[in-house]
Parts: C-alpha cells; structure tokens; sequence
C-alpha cells in the first residue's frame, strides 16, 4: 500500500470518528469563542487597538484552541491497542502521521473559519480586502502548529500527564512561530495594510524545517 494511499485511510478514519461525535470539535469551537469574546469585554478596544493587539488576540485564541485539539490525536489510539495496530500495518510510520496531520489541519481550519468572522465583527476589523493575504498567513501558521502539535501528542501520548506535558513540549518550539504569525498579521491589518514578506518566509520555512524532521524521524516517533 502507497503512503498517500495509508494517510488518506488514516485521514478517513479521524473524520468519521469526529464528525460522529463532534465532542473535540464543538469543545473547540467553544472554549476558542470564549476567548476572543472575553478579551473583548476585557480591554473594550477602539478601532486604533484592535488592529495593534487584535493580530494577538488571534493568535492566542488559536494557539488554546491547537492546545485543546491537538492532545487527543494519539491519545485516542490507546484504547483497544489501535495504535499497535497500526503499527503493524503494512504502511510507513509517516504515513500515519501526515494522515494525522492533514485531519487535524482541517478541524483547526474549521475552527478558525468560526473565529476570524467572529473576531472581525467583535473588534470591528475589517478583513475583507486583506482576506486572501490573510488566509493564506493563517494557513501556513496553523500548518506550523499542527505538524508540531502532532508530533508532540505522539511523543506525550504515553505519558502519565500527557495533558500537562503536551503544552509544556509544544509552546517553547511554537514562540518563534506564535511571533512571525502575529508580525505577518500585524503588517496586514496595519494601515496601510501589507504583506510581510519576511515573516511570511519564516512561516514557510518553519512549516518545511519541522515537516522534513517528522518525516525522517517518524520511525522513531510512532514506535516511542
């Protein structure tokens, strides 16, 4: 069996488990809503200060909502050894992890999808002639996040206090990307509105630094 052919099996089967319950997502959703509408009683921006701490605020509400997302991706696997299961297979360790990956980038996009209208409306910013400048920021910023964060649930998903130990892995690599993230947004809804190309370089290489480490090192993240 093809690697794309394992992930996509792998990527089919996170979604039938979630849509089926919809207990990650909706949690999410939730917690992530909260957030955003909490730091808006708290601060009460004006226009001026959404569009400086605004980019911040996101940010933060998506890094909580990753958090929160993230730390079941293997977790799960526990129950009934389906992980040793997988393991046995005859795919390659990667394959499992991009299929992870791919289904928790799609949860997180369904989630920001949410979030972003919410925020703009809350922190009256308007996003609409940044919006696919903005889109394609997000993207490569959740994509750094969920390569990571997937890792890091299969690296804590045996440990005691996988909960706590999850976030204390993930949010010391995560800082320089949480920055170029926020900079990149930063310069879009700045006045005049621009495009980082600096920041938005270092997203991309973030995302192809720790995507070629997953992959040459799956063997030994699955196994451990």
């Amino acid at each position: 069996m093809s690697d794309a052919r394992a992930a996509l099996i792998i990527l089919g089967k996170e979604l039938r488990l979630e849509l089926r319950t919809r207990e990650l997502l909706s949690a999410t959703v939730i917690f992530a809503l909260i957030v955003v509408v909490l730091f808006n009683f708290a601060f009460d921006p004006s226009a001026a200060d959404s569009r400086r701490y605004g980019p911040g605020l996101l940010w933060i509400a998506f890094l909580f909502a990753g958090s929160l997302m993230l730390n079941p991706s293997f977790a799960r696997e526990r129950s009934n050894d389906t992980l040793d299961a997988l393991r046995l297979a005859p795919v390659s360790p990667f394959a499992i992890l991009s299929g992870k990956m791919v289904a928790n980038f799609l949860f997180m996009a369904i989630v920001e999808i949410i979030l972003v209208p919410t925020f703009s409306i809350l922190y009256n910013v308007s996003l609409l002639p940044v919006l696919g400048d903005l889109i394609f920021v997000i993207a490569l910023g959740t994509a750094g996040l969920v390569i990571t964060g997937t890792v890091f649930s299969g690296i804590s998903a045996h440990a005691r206090m996988r909960e706590l130990l999850l976030p204390l892995l993930l949010l010391p690599v995560l800082a320089p990307l949480l920055i170029a993230a926020v900079e990149a947004t930063s310069s879009l809804l700045a006045d005049p509105p621009e495009l980082d190309r600096t920041w938005v370089t270092f997203l991309a290489g973030f995302d192809i630094v720790f995507l070629t480490a997953s992959w040459l090192l799956s063997d030994f993240l699955v196994e451990e």
